[in-house]
């Protein structure tokens, strides 16, 4: 293999919910090579959904074997891979013993519901015990919850995976078995794949990121470290934690395999990946990534955004250890794509993904019929973990097409409700909004989100921006390519290769009917649950 180029490119292994990619970029965030794998998705119970993280691990190690093996076919040397990222689903909850390196039970995934009795116990201690904010001094009630929003930027949720972790120590013998012996680790999906690429049970680093710890309900978001008040507050030992460090740094080497050697130098979240890879860096620039969910990020800068209307004050990176975070807001849809694929699989109205496009297309509108895509519960600007899905306006006139306009359309209205909210919160408004993710390889999604939303819609024609995010990372941690983080001009050459802009069409009134039958809509598939437990 002596004649193979040598070159410089950057990895990123992007683990998403069901797929995990390995992708190898040159500096202008061409892609040289990739390998994409679906895992295996786990339901045992009605709203739980779980991972094997030791089928996930073995997933991302074939990804990165089988894409350098392709880079080698296309006429470069594995040598030319410098350095590598990590992007992934944030707050999936992973617990494995420090004495076999093995997981103690399944992963739970961050839109698993079944943790909603223990979200209910910690909400009724915040509102009697309280939350503890200095030795033998507490708040509670609206000022408990308040303070646990100071801290940690976020509300008590099952989103969060320390509410996963705790639901794991009273729920397996074998996690909470650990936890009293100091046997446990606790990780992010970043964590466990980072342990595992340096080593594992053999001297492998037991790390987080900080854009990933920020979504756990541990981190305190101003001093970037782990918050012993709120590990009280849980109940959990600080022995279980990972060590925390920055998005862009050089934390380890690769221990085996086919890159055997390489750095690993950036660590993001995919959400915050997809707002790095999509170059909003700047405050006030915000993008969406639909994907199984959707998550729109607007950048708020150095400073720390609390919210008044729902929305996630949430760490978007740091660049290097000991360096001043820049800040989020944040509102998170979690059923996006999914809604696709339950009317594909487990409705059999459309044959393929991509057939909800034509079906949708084929109808001006959706006349009348609304689709509250609460499968577990709303999150942002809402969170209601008592709402379900309602599919209302139906009529012997309705047909597919109408469902599937209305699937595409829910998604729009949840994006116009946190960006509503976000205006709010931060006093500006959005001149456009960056996107990403499968769900925008239709035209009629976006045309249908710049409609609703009353905003300009850009598409860029390379849309992996979650794997560049952490590629970037990575490239500025060694300098590859010139690339700074903390100067995006730097990164001005990267991604340049066009864009698809989509601009609003409907009149302002029109927009503002439709906006109100949503909010009808959502309003009726809230607190369904509690009112059919009281039946």
């Amino acid at each position: 293999m002596s004649d193979l180029k040598q070159e410089e490119f950057v990895g990123s292994l992007d683990c998403g919910t069901t797929s995990t990619r390995f992708i190898i970029f040159d500096r202008y965030a061409n892609i040289v090579a990739q390998h994409q794998l679906e895992f295996p998705q786990y339901y045992p119970e009605p709203g739980w959904h779980e991972h094997d993280a030791a089928e996930m691990q073995a997933i991302c190690e074939t990804c990165i074997e089988e894409a350098v093996k392709d880079l080698e076919e296309c006429g470069f040397s594995r040598e030319s891979v410098k350095v590598i990222g990590v992007t992934n689903q944030r707050e999936t909850a992973v617990a494995w013993s420090r004495k076999t390196g093995k997981p103690l039970c399944r992963a739970i995934v961050w839109d698993d519901a079944r943790t909603k009795n223990v979200v209910a116990h910690f909400e009724h201690k915040l509102q009697t015990e309280g939350l503890e904010v200095k030795p033998g001094v507490f708040r509670s009630g609206e000022s408990g919850i308040q303070a646990l929003r100071e801290l940690t930027g976020l509300p008590l949720s099952t989103y969060f995976s320390a509410i996963k972790l705790r639901w794991m120590i009273d729920h397996h013998d074998e996690v909470r078995q650990a936890h009293d012996e100091d046997d446990l680790l606790f990780g992010t999906v970043e964590s466990w794949i980072a342990y595992n690429l340096t080593g594992g049970v053999n001297g492998g680093l037991h790390i987080s990121e900080v854009s990933n710890a920020s979504r756990t309900l541990l981190l305190n978001v101003r001093t970037l470290q782990w918050e012993p008040l709120l590990l009280n507050f849980f109940g959990l030992k600080e022995s279980i934690l990972p060590k925390l460090v920055s998005t862009s740094e050089v934390y380890g080497n690769i221990s085996s395999g086919i890159l055997k050697g390489v750095k690993i130098g950036g660590l993001v979240g995919d959400q915050q990946g997809a707002l790095i890879g999509n170059k909003c860096l700047r405050q006030g620039e915000a993008k969406c990534t639909y994907g199984t969910g959707a998550f729109l990020l607007f950048c708020t800068g150095d400073d720390i955004v609390y919210s008044g209307h729902g929305m996630l004050s949430t760490i978007a990176y740091q660049v290097g250890s000991g360096s001043k975070p820049v800040y989020a807001l944040e509102g998170a849809i979690a059923v996006a794509g999914s809604a696709i694929k339950w009317l594909r699989d487990s409705i059999g109205l459309i044959s393929s993904a991509s057939h909800i496009n034509t079906l949708a297309a084929s109808v001006p509108s959706t006349s009348g019929v609304y689709f509250v895509t609460a499968f577990s519960g709303l999150l942002a600007p809402y969170w209601d973990s008592s709402a379900t899905g309602l599919l209302i306006g139906l009529t012997s006139y309705t047909t597919p097409a109408h469902i599937a306009r209305a699937t595409i359309e829910a998604n729009a209205f949840q994006t116009r409700a946190v960006i509503d909210s976000m205006k709010l919160d931060s006093k500006s408004d959005l001149k456009h909004l960056m996107v990403d993710g499968g769900m925008t390889n239709g035209d009629i999604c976006m045309e249908i989100l710049a409609d609703i939303g009353g905003f300009d819609v850009i598409r860029p024609e390379m849309r992996e921006s979650t794997a560049l995010g952490s590629a970037i990372m990575a490239g500025s941690a060694i300098g590859l390519f010139g690339w700074d983080a903390t100067k995006p001009e730097t990164l001005d050459e990267v991604n340049t290769a066009g864009s698809t802009h989509f601009l609003p069409r409907k009149s302002d009134k029109e927009r503002d009917a439709m906006w109100v039958g949503w909010q009808r809509a959502v309003e009726r598939s809230r607190s369904w649950e509690v009112a059919v437990d009281k039946l």
